[in-house]
């Protein structure tokens, strides 16, 4: 078999999958879309197909392939059951020529990266929700990770994914992940988000010395506290985190950035806690880090904020939370509501099975459509077509100022609590 491409079909698991798209690559391996053929029921996957053994010319590739593959599927056996780790469906081999198989790792598939969200942001940083749920969902994972005696040792923004339907940050891609004690390779994370440890380990590993003291779990939080500080700061810090200034005072240039962000009034405090959250997990020294378990306890996690329009767009779910549909009127007028009702349900039925639809009379959330679907790609479906949607044949402008009624969705969110 060729190696897979959109169109593509292939036996694996007992089952046939379509390949539909290629989601990315690297140097070796590439991610895939696929679908399972004759069972509509089952949720799309992502195909992670690996470099074949090593033979011959580029060999050195392949070896390191073969080896990351060995690596991530070990450690996703052992780490299955977690919320915020990516689900292993399954492996197996393809064979991309006669001769020559390919290793592949079926996974759950889930959203937008941590590094996509920082693209959207345009330079602004994250909304403190969002950076609050990352950072609780990923310290989560991680406290489960080390306590099971595994380090993930390439944690960054785009090892960072949203999961739609569990409504929660995962952590994926564990090919260079080791246990404790057991370090079995020198060149671990990435740059810019790579622990002072490390940095030194993969120089003495360059210049073939003996590397010293093994790496220890501390290296996630290192990278951690980078992934929320560009979060927070909406910038890319690699350079930041590489310079003079940083080395002679990490904790003034992390000063720096959050009174650059004009923090004011009620945003204040919460802006600080993190800021001494991410202060704990940049120490130089691995010793002073802060544990991912006691990072739980940090009063950020105790303060409940809420969620930007911009997050609830941004961030799928198989909640769909449709505005402009009711007016007061219709809310008082028993008969117009449930005809309303109706026809919602009538229409979002079009784009999957509705499990349930909520549209409160009172605060929070009166007067919205709160639309329940069985996963987040009928959500997701449903947003797109059903934005402008005009309901009852009288059109209405997106505009604020325009008080006709009756079309317009906004994105996944979550229902208000009954």
């Amino acid at each position: 078999m060729e190696a897979p491409g959109p169109g593509r079909f292939l036996e694996a698991l007992g089952r046939v999958w379509q390949v539909q798209r290629r989601l990315g690559s690297g140097s070796s391996a590439a991610v895939y879309r696929v679908r399972c053929c004759g069972e509509p029921g089952l949720p799309p996957g992502a195909l992670k197909r690996f470099l074949p053994p090593p033979a011959g010319p580029g060999a050195a590739a392949h070896a390191a392939a073969d080896y990351g593959f060995r690596k991530e599927r070990a450690a996703l056996q052992r780490l299955q059951g977690h919320r915020n780790i990516v689900t292993l469906y399954g492996v197996f081999t393809i064979q991309t020529s006669p001769s020559v198989p390919s290793r592949c790792l079926l996974l759950e598939l889930l959203d937008i990266s941590v590094s996509e969200l920082l693209l959207y942001s345009n330079h602004q940083g994250c909304s403190m929700w969002m950076i609050q749920h990352c950072a609780r969902d990923v310290l989560e994972a991680l406290t489960f990770l080390h306590r099971q005696g595994y380090v993930h040792a390439d944690l960054k923004p785009r090892n960072i994914l949203w999961s739609a339907d569990g409504e929660c940050f995962k952590l994926i891609d564990f090919g260079l992940s080791f246990r404790e004690g057991n370090q079995d390779v020198k060149y671990i994370q990435t740059d810019g988000y790579r622990a002072p440890e490390a940095e030194l380990q993969n120089r003495l590993a360059q210049a073939g010395l003996p590397g010293g003291a093994e790496c220890t779990a501390a290296v996630d939080l290192w990278s951690l506290g980078v992934v929320l500080l560009e979060m927070f700061s909406g910038m890319k810090l690699k350079n930041a985190v590489r310079s003079q200034e940083w080395k002679a005072n990490s904790s003034a240039v992390i000063d720096h950035l959050f009174a650059n962000k004009a923090v004011v009034n009620a945003a204040a405090i919460p802006a600080y806690h993190l800021r001494d959250l991410i202060k704990s997990m940049l120490h130089d020294d691995p010793a002073r880090r802060i544990p991912a378990r006691a990072a739980l306890c940090s009063p950020f996690f105790s303060i409940p904020f809420a969620p930007h329009i911009e997050d609830l767009v941004l961030l799928p779910t198989p909640v769909l939370r449709l505005l402009n549909l009711l007016e007061e009127e219709d809310l008082e007028n028993e008969e117009e509501y449930e005809d309303i009702v109706e026809d919602v349900r009538e229409e979002c039925r079009k784009y999957g099975p509705v499990v349930s639809l909520l549209v409160p009379k009172e605060s929070p959330g009166r007067g919205q459509v709160f639309v329940e679907y069985e996963n987040a790609g009928d959500s997701k479906a449903a947003q797109k077509l059903l934005t402008g949607r005009i309901f009852d044949g009288r059109k209405r402008k997106r505009e604020s100022g325009d008080s006709h009624r009756r079309n317009g969705s906004l994105g996944p969110s979550r229902a208000p609590s009954p």
